[in-house]
């Protein structure tokens, strides 16, 4: 066929392409308008990246973030050069005392050269992504000489899990006592409303300062961990249950709720195969947007000194360790563990918006 100027085009196969999408799951109709989001999908991959370097931080980390090196404390970030024979490398470490401060200040010493390797054995005898010959701190160190670049690493382990493990807890407390709210009504009902509505009043920092501080003082920092998270999620439950009760106070009227039901179908079955089913890519969506809060909940509560504690280490606990005014002033560089929190965090919200877009394909 030809249009108005005479040009021979190909005829729009709209009822092919119409029939390969009716073919498509739901699913896999969720997965094709996802896709299609390149922030989303950005997002997805950098987030997939800092799960994998949390889960082998023992791999990916210089150092071990215990190790201690006092006569190299408070070393700047080094830098990594390429060329000279030598291929890339690092300067060695000259150490002068500043006569104001009587501090000890390190500057490169371009007369020693230390050789980076790749997929070597460091001085632990572990195998690790990368080592050198001599001290390589490419994000400086604190101020007990430990590696600042290990540290976030491992520090990553606490702060993505603790999201992931909170807005799990979460996520089963409020899709359950969110659909028992919409499903049964009455005073289940009434109860369910009036906890979260208790809840919602208290302004969360001083929430969660006053339940982290009673904590016992004598736990582990294993224990500490799951105290916090479990916390975090006792606290945010509450948005998602209401969310979830919207949407089953919409189902529980609808002709499939009410044919199992006088099919003989019990409580139970329509629960778990009506009512929860179509809120799944709701809740995923909440869960998913949910997750930086729960991070940043550990970062402000290790940073108040309240969360995490020594000698775990998490994001939260570095910014607490470059609170003071004059260390940012002197050691600017312990700020670093600021940069991958707001990454983490703006990549779910990237990832949750297209997740939320995602969820509802046959929207234009």
């Amino acid at each position: 066929m030809t249009d108005d100027t005479g040009a021979i085009t190909e005829p729009l196969d709209v009822e092919a392409a119409e029939a390969e999408v009716g073919s498509l799951s739901y699913r896999q109709l969720i997965w094709r308008r996802f896709r299609r989001n390149r922030m989303g999908l950005i997002a997805g991959a950098l987030l997939i990246v800092a799960y994998i370097g949390a889960v082998g931080a023992g791999f990916f980390a210089p150092y071990h973030y215990q190790r201690t090196a006092l006569q190299t404390r408070h070393v700047p970030p080094q830098q990594l050069h390429l060329g000279g024979g030598h291929g890339l490398h690092v300067y060695g470490l000259r150490a002068s005392r500043d006569e104001r401060t009587m501090e000890l200040e390190f500057v490169p010493d371009p007369t020693q050269i230390h050789a980076v390797r790749f997929f070597s054995r460091g001085e632990d005898g572990a195998l690790h992504l990368v080592t050198s010959d001599g001290p390589m701190h490419l994000l400086g160190t604190d101020r007990m000489g430990r590696d600042l670049l290990s540290r976030m690493i491992y520090g990553a382990r606490v702060s993505l899990t603790v999201g992931l493990v909170g807005v799990f807890l979460s996520m089963l407390l409020g899709s359950l006592l969110g659909t028992a709210s919409g499903y049964w009504g009455g005073w289940a009902d009434t109860a369910i409303q009036r906890v979260i509505e208790l809840l919602a009043a208290f302004p969360p920092i001083p929430l969660w300062m006053a339940l982290a501080a009673a904590l016992p003082a004598g736990w582990s920092s294993i224990r500490v961990y799951f105290g916090i998270t479990v916390i975090l999620s006792l606290i945010s439950w509450g948005g998602l249950a209401r969310q979830v009760r919207g949407k089953v106070l919409s189902y529980r009227e609808q002709d499939f709720v009410m044919a199992a039901r006088a099919s003989g179908a019990g409580h139970w079955y329509i629960i778990t195969r009506h009512l929860l089913p179509g809120s799944y890519s709701h809740i995923i969506v909440i869960g998913t947007l949910a997750i930086p809060g729960m991070i940043l909940g550990e970062t402000a509560l290790s940073f108040l000194g309240l969360g995490i504690r020594p000698p775990m280490t998490s994001w939260g606990v570095l910014l607490e360790e470059a609170q003071r005014v004059t260390v940012l002033l002197h050691y600017p560089w312990l700020i670093f563990p600021a940069v991958p929190v707001l990454i983490v965090v703006i990549a779910y919200n990237f990832l949750g918006d297209a997740l939320r877009d995602a969820a509802d394909p046959y929207s234009d």
